[in-house]
């Protein structure tokens, strides 16, 4: 089976920082695209990152310059770290991963990268930033 199990998410206040983690299970790390999405309450989910089997990444606006998004392939886990944090990242984020290995939309810039697209996630983590 096809698992992803995100975790890392905790308090924290403004300006600190998290790295989250994506553990994937059950199929070759190296044939999928992996993105990370993040859901505030009343909100829609959005896409925040991407990372693709080439390596190539993608941003949405907001977080770029303070979020980094890397994988480690022999531990088959994507990671997100996220710096300089700001209450409006307050949200449950999630891993999801599609079977397309280059799938990496420059739609992430704009936010408009939806969940919906991937094939798999897992349960999220809480990230709640202070004020």
């Amino acid at each position: 089976d096809v698992q992803l199990q995100a975790s890392g998410g905790g308090l924290v206040q403004t300006g600190g920082s998290l790295r989250l983690s994506c553990a994937a299970s059950g199929f070759t790390f190296v044939d999928y695209a992996i993105g990370w999405f993040r859901q505030a309450p009343g909100k829609e989910g959005e896409g925040v990152s991407c990372i693709n089997s080439n390596g190539w990444t993608y941003y949405k606006e907001s977080v770029k310059c303070r979020f980094t998004i890397s994988s480690d392939n022999a531990k088959n886990t994507v990671y997100l770290q996220m710096n300089s944090l700001k209450p409006e990242d307050t949200a449950v984020y999630y891993c999801a991963a599609r079977q397309t290995p280059d799938y990496c939309p420059k739609t992430y810039y704009s936010g408009t990268c939806y969940l919906r697209e991937y094939d798999y996630w897992g349960q999220g983590t809480q990230v709640t930033v202070s004020s």
